[in-house]
């Protein structure tokens, strides 16, 4: 605990503050505070996020500035807010976190990159919320702590406390909001931590195109070689669980950056949907569920708290947060070189894409800027069944600039390093969703080993009649006819 710590400067005067606590602490503090909170048998702590289970994106304001409003791509994604109603809500906020006996803060970074790095606080109300982050961001040292200074970006998170419905701009009670120019971010109305990890990703999503660095909304690895591959997909598509992989160093899960010197990851920690998750299936993140880890709207036996993975009665969206190196394999510190292979994950809903196909330029640009997929289950609030969407840059929800501007500076580093690109469908197979079967977890690693192997460059290919991809005739230890979508149904 500091006491000697002050939030004077962000108008906060409570003086109980616990800032950077250990897991342990956290553990105490949420067993005694957080009525729903319990240790797992594994070690891991289990809570619950409240009424929203996934993210708001509909709630999502970012504060209409002359200094960036030409930058911005407004629309249904990047809802404009005025500078009043911002100040509005931040002040809801501090009042909020005001009323409070005791507050956790967490002074943290995001980008692995030293030159790339920001400075991150995290003011918060839940011990849950400040262990989510500690292992989300970047942990300081305990002299990074003392030096830390005047963070880059604040995150007032008074989740616990509603937005006003009638404050203009608002539509409901949540309200997520964002300003660059004061580099804040302000949560209302929801208790989701992913809310947390979420907005300072898209503060990198804004910074890092100013600098010709793109990011991206997509996991990565590394092999034996230095061979850097990187995944990009929506939420649920496969980017965690694929780049988990026992063979290959991970950089991380699921925010990077791709700089003039290779890849950093964004994040220190990995956030993986925990639904059916098994030792079997994917062993390394069934590892990580530990001590210190945190584990999202679970259900677990009452007597031995033995978690039912498979039990999604609370949400479909369970989620477990954990640090980076909770991972064996994890490559400390987390960057890479410039990236081999680029591999776009879509979860086909319909059944007509291929489970591998090799792209041209042209086409990794369109389905880049397309980003077709489905959303899947939970990830949102009020998706229940997978639907088909087009998410620009498998990221549009997390997106500052016309997504042009990221298409461009992908397509700069694709030639300017020989990237080549694959478009691998994690979705259904035999038909629709309903009808057909979703792709096996087995096989489509046995794609990414090809991928990887250099396999899948040696093989026959033919074009697909409607989308023109080059489709391979075979894979090993794949199924020939799995890979023809016509030959499944």
């Amino acid at each position: 605990m500091t006491n000697s710590f002050s939030l004077k400067q962000h108008n906060i005067e409570v003086t109980n503050i616990v800032r950077n606590a250990r897991p342990a602490k956290l553990y105490q503090e949420a067993l005694a505070y957080e009525p729903e909170a319990a240790i797992a048998d594994s070690g891991a702590i289990m809570v619950r996020s409240g009424e929203k289970t996934g993210r708001s994106p509909s709630d999502k304001r970012i504060v209409k500035h002359p200094d960036s409003e030409q930058d911005v791509w407004w629309g249904s994604v990047n809802v404009a807010v005025d500078e009043h109603t911002f100040e509005i809500n931040r002040e809801r906020a501090i009042d909020y976190l005001n009323t409070r006996q005791k507050l956790y803060v967490v002074d943290g970074f995001a980008g692995w990159d030293p030159k790339e790095q920001i400075k991150v606080r995290i003011i918060c109300t839940r011990p849950y919320h400040a262990l989510f982050m500690w292992n989300m961001l970047i942990r300081p040292t305990s002299e990074q702590l003392e030096n830390f200074g005047k963070p880059d970006y604040v995150v007032f998170n008074a989740g616990q406390f509603p937005a006003n419905r009638y404050t203009m701009g608002m539509t409901s009670k949540t309200s997520v909001d964002l300003s660059f120019e004061e580099k804040e971010v302000v949560i209302l109305g929801t208790e989701y931590a992913g809310e947390m990890k979420k907005g300072i990703f898209t503060v990198m999503n804004y910074i890092m195109p100013k600098k010709d660095v793109l990011s991206m909304h997509c996991s990565a690895n590394e092999g034996v070689d230095g061979d850097v591959s990187i995944f990009f997909g929506l939420s649920g598509t496969g980017k965690t669980t694929l780049s988990a992989d026992e063979h290959r160093k991970l950089i991380g899960d699921d925010e990077h950056c791709w700089t003039d010197d290779g890849v950093f990851n964004i994040e220190g920690g990995c956030y993986a949907k925990a639904i059916d998750l098994s030792a079997e299936k994917e062993p390394e993140i069934y590892g990580a569920i530990k001590f210190g880890t945190v584990l999202e709207n679970v259900v677990y036996d009452d007597y031995t708290h033995a978690v039912n993975f498979a039990d999604i009665s609370i949400t479909q969206n369970t989620r477990a947060a954990y640090p980076i190196e909770y991972i064996p394999n994890a490559k400390i510190p987390c960057v890479g070189g410039h990236p081999r292979h680029i591999i776009l994950l879509t979860a086909d809903a319909f059944g007509v894409l291929p489970p591998v196909s090799k792209l041209t330029p042209e086409q990794a640009m369109y389905h880049f800027i397309s980003g077709y997929t489905a959303k899947v289950a939970g990830t949102e609030v009020g998706i229940t069944e997978p639907q088909a969407t087009f998410s620009a840059c498998f990221g549009a929800a997390f997106m500052v600039w016309h997504p042009s501007k990221y298409a461009e500076l992908l397509a700069e580093k694709m030639a300017k390093h020989g990237a080549s690109a694959w478009l691998v469908n994690t979705g259904w197979t035999g038909g629709p969703y309903g009808v057909g079967s979703r792709m096996k977890l087995s096989y489509t690693r046995s794609i990414i080993d090809a991928i990887h192997s250099g396999e899948l460059e040696n093989v026959d290919y033919v074009a697909d009649p409607i989308f023109g991809l080059a489709i391979p005739t075979s894979c090993p230890n794949v199924p020939s006819d799995l890979l023809i979508p016509k030959n499944t149904w």
